[in-house]
């Protein structure tokens, strides 16, 4: 029977996951066999896996996973991983407050500002001061403080080469010039952020951005190119089960 390396079936899922084939990601890793010290691993990348399928197509993936993955690590402590566990729980506290219209962030912002002092390297920080940005969007009425998170997000990434994290902080980014009525550096951003998340294979982010473009064409009193967009994004999204890109397009379809 051939071995195949863990690091090699880890980078299989993640490709399938970010070509929105989350369920071959699982039952790749599902039956995948394990040695004890590799278990933890396992774990992380199912639960990564639920956390993000659970964001785009409203699923229910991520407590099973995150309780399993909280199991592997009281049985082998680690501080890396406890750290990506609070990261994965701070993530879905966020998305459950986010879907929920939620006002207020009730300690999330320490948190993830704890998170941030204790990351065990740049791209673990990278990932969190982006939240940090997002919390003080949604949560803090603090769009300069977000501004700021995204940018110290972007320059992290931008030393550790760590580019699909910096399409989110140029998509943010690209949001706030866009709100502030620069045009041309909202574009920028937001072409920025949709190269590098073709470049990743994402394409539930791809389509995402595809939907910020057409936003940005309407802005532009570009109406036509802004339907004409909408149109085969809403396209693209309904065959992947991507709730909140179909109901921001059919929104953009209707308005252009």
């Amino acid at each position: 029977m051939a071995q195949i390396p863990l690091s090699q079936i880890l980078t299989a899922a993640t490709l399938l996951a970010r070509a929105a084939q989350w369920n071959a990601a699982r039952d790749l890793l599902h039956s995948t066999q394990v040695t004890a010290d590799e278990e933890s691993e396992l774990k992380l990348a199912l639960a990564e896996l639920a956390v993000d399928q659970d964001f785009a197509q409203r699923t229910t993936h991520s407590p099973a996973a995150l309780e399993a993955l909280a199991e592997a690590v009281a049985a082998r402590p680690d501080p890396t991983l406890e750290w990506d566990l609070a990261m994965l729980q701070l993530r879905t506290t966020y998305f459950a407050k986010l879907f929920a219209a939620a006002t207020t962030p009730d300690g999330l912002d320490r948190e993830a500002e704890d998170l941030q002092t204790a990351a065990p390297d740049d791209v673990r920080r990278a990932a969190v001061t982006f939240y940090r940005g997002l919390i003080a969007d949604h949560f803090l009425s603090n769009p300069e403080g977000a501004v700021k998170h995204y940018t110290d997000s972007l320059s992290l990434c931008e030393a550790t080469g760590d580019t699909l994290q910096a399409s989110y902080a140029h998509r943010h980014l690209g949001d706030h010039a866009h709100l502030a009525g620069d045009l041309p550096l909202a574009r920028a951003h937001t072409e920025r952020s949709t190269e590098l998340r073709q470049q990743a294979g994402h394409l539930p982010g791809t389509l995402a951005q595809q939907v910020i473009l057409a936003t940005l064409a309407q802005s532009e009193g570009r109406p036509e190119a802004a339907r004409a967009i909408a149109t085969e994004t809403n396209r693209w999204a309904r065959q992947l089960d991507l709730t909140y890109v179909v109901a921001q397009t059919e929104a953009l379809m209707r308005e252009a």
